[in-house]
């Protein structure tokens, strides 16, 4: 009884590792994020394999089920429509479930988009943080302002449509001059890496139509921390 948590390509279907290949045609049943965009990759693979939907939308509702499937014998590998589940993605919650009854949980390395796209921007890779995605509405300022005095490198993950509203925002509490990096259609045909300030990044996306998953990386602070009661 294992609980497989399985990496998918983010763009090129050739970033499919080997070993992902085995463990999808060994388990009985597959879940997926959107079984739609899944069946595109299990067909290319030739897998053929039960599939049930995971989402953020009825997570809450199945993780025992299927814990108690696994529990029972059944292997089970766990995907998303793109990248490592877990990873501003469902997954979580079964896995914590898992974990709770003893069920062993196996995580196969593989795509994700942060790495790519910090190694690519050329800023201090040594130590970071990763935000993920910010809240759309409320709290978004406010988780942006605890991070003025961040000293290690940024990383999130944003909407095309709210690139240039994040981007504007960054520099509000950040710094014009603050160095970043944003990434769009990592792996894909079109992949693109736009290094410089906040500023120069938000004026060049300003004049264009974006499209694709984005990842920003942004320069920690290099100043001196210094905490609000000392301000």
């Amino acid at each position: 009884m294992k609980l497989y948590i399985v990496p998918t390509p983010i763009g090129n279907l050739e970033d499919i590792t080997l070993r992902a290949i085995r463990i999808l045609k060994e388990v009985d049943i597959i879940l997926a994020e959107d079984t739609r965009k899944s069946g595109i990759l299990l067909k290319h693979l030739d897998i053929n394999k039960k599939m049930f939907a995971h989402h953020m939308h009825n997570e809450h509702k199945t993780v025992e089920l299927i814990s108690e499937r696994i529990a029972n014998g059944e292997k089970i590998a766990l995907i998303t429509d793109a990248g490592t589940p877990g990873i501003s993605d469902p997954g979580f919650l079964l896995i914590r479930e898992c974990i709770a009854k003893g069920i062993e949980v196996e995580c196969l390395p593989g795509a994700t988009a942060f790495v790519p796209a910090l190694v690519n921007s050329g800023l201090p890779s040594d130590t970071f943080c990763f935000e993920g995605f910010l809240p759309q509405k409320k709290g978004r300022q406010t988780k942006i302002k605890s991070l003025i005095y961040e000293p290690r490198t940024m990383i999130f993950y944003e909407s095309p449509h709210r690139l240039v509203k994040a981007l504007e925002q960054f520099i509000e509490f950040f710094g014009a001059d603050r160095k970043a990096c944003v990434s769009r259609e990592l792996t894909k045909m079109f992949e693109e890496n736009k290094r410089g300030t906040l500023q120069e990044l938000a004026d060049y996306f300003k004049s264009k139509t974006v499209k694709g998953e984005i990842v920003i990386v942004i320069e920690g602070n290099k100043n001196k921390h210094i905490s609000e009661e000392d301000e």
